[in-house]
């Protein structure tokens, strides 16, 4: 075993103390080696290794130069949109943030000799909002990503569109009232005869307000105004007899029918609320697959018949992909893939216990109670769930299917 290799203790001495990072100075961006003391520094530098990096270097240090700077740049501004996309942010906080990759691109390779001279040279070019303050720098990520400047200017326009309505609403208003203000009909006050008004004991007091044009002549506004007191008061003191006066069984008649009148009015309401909350879970629950787990099916394929499984029933032990269940047969106990196409549901006997396979009350267990031939539907009472005890009068067949018990 040579002196260094993998798992000597000497090389894994050495990678105990290359753990974390090291110190700035003594890296080399070029050869990518990071040294623990001067002494590597130095040492690294004399390699033969280091000796051809530098003079490739040194034929072209711009290129070099800019090319780490790009890196760091972009490396740099991506680990800010990820990290702190929306807030502002003291610079040395991201700047903790992102050399605690060891691998990261060294500033000292960079164009830039610290890290004030980057930020301005963020700030100058538009890429954050920077800002200096007692406790340093700070800066705000400015995102100039496409989706992002598309995002803005739906938004602006949107806005825009919000104030020409409010514009033009105001505008309309303003024209409406200067219609009404213009419009104005004369003042003109109608002098009304006035009488005075006398109840005699047990009788009600109507009143009548005749519509009159008020460019109408006095006599003729006279002439009516009396006219219809007339009328009115006919029909008025000609209505039924007060509540006082009425003998005690018809009172009570009447009081008894106001609230029979009122309970089926507040039932009728509870019963529109109802149907409009069934039809709403229809619309959820009604979905194309109702196969699930312990369902008692019968097998309804031709191509099966020649087997001996045409309408044999099984029970489904596994859901494939919605649509497929493994079913294990009951008589010859083989296992089966069969497609829901190919399977139809099972009733039990009166009292025996169903799933709601579809619909609005999907994956409730219930009792069936009745069965309708004629309809082709049932009558089943849900046992489980928030829905206990409610009874569904008119479920279709393939909405229910039996179960298989646990025992």
């Amino acid at each position: 075993m040579g002196k260094n290799e993998f798992l000597t203790p000497k090389a894994i001495a050495n990678r105990i103390k290359a753990k974390g990072l090291q110190k700035l100075r003594w890296y080399c961006q070029m050869c990518q080696k990071q040294c623990r003391d001067e002494n590597g520094f130095k040492c690294h530098c004399m390699s033969e290794g280091h000796q051809r990096q530098m003079q490739v270097f040194g034929e072209n240090p711009d290129r070099f130069i800019d090319g780490y700077s790009e890196e760091f740049e972009e490396s740099f501004m991506e680990h800010l949109k990820r990290s702190h996309r929306f807030s502002r942010v003291a610079a040395t906080v991201v700047w903790n943030e992102y050399i605690a990759n060891r691998h990261h691109i060294h500033m000292n390779s960079t164009k830039w000799a610290t890290l004030t001279d980057f930020v301005k040279y963020l700030g100058r070019i538009g890429k954050c909002k920077v800002d200096e303050t007692p406790k340093g720098w700070f800066i705000t990520f400015i995102d100039r990503e496409p989706e992002t400047l598309l995002k803005e200017g739906l938004k602006n326009k949107r806005a825009r569109a919000e104030l020409a309505d409010e514009d033009r609403q105001e505008k309309v208003l303003a024209e409406q009232i200067e219609r009404a203000v213009n419009s104005k009909p004369d003042k003109e006050q109608i002098e009304v005869e006035k009488t005075e008004l006398f109840k005699q004991q047990g009788e009600k007091i109507g009143f009548s307000f005749a519509t009159v044009s008020s460019k109408a002549a006095p006599d003729t506004i006279l002439q009516q105004t009396a006219a219809g007191k007339m009328a009115k008061s006919a029909s008025i003191f000609e209505e039924g007899d007060d509540d006082s006066t009425l003998q005690p069984s018809k009172k009570w008649r009447k009081e008894n029918s106001t609230k029979e009148n009122e309970t089926q009015g507040t039932s009728t309401i509870l019963a529109d609320m109802m149907r409009e909350e069934e039809k709403a879970k229809e619309k959820v629950n009604r979905k194309d697959y109702w196969l699930c787990k312990d369902l008692v099916v019968k097998v309804m394929s031709q191509s099966l018949a020649d087997k001996g499984y045409y309408k044999e029933k099984g029970v489904v032990e596994r859901v494939i992909s919605k649509y497929v269940g493994e079913i294990r047969m009951l008589e010859s106990n083989h296992l089966l893939k069969v497609d829901q196409e190919e399977l139809e549901t099972v009733l039990p006997q009166i009292g025996g216990t169903v799933r709601i396979v579809n619909g609005a009350y999907r994956g409730s267990n219930a009792r069936l109670l009745a069965i309708d031939t004629q309809k082709f539907a049932a009558k089943v009472q849900i046992e489980n769930g928030a829905f206990d005890g409610r009874i569904l009068t008119a479920i279709d067949y393939e909405d229910i299917c039996k179960i298989m018990s646990s025992s």
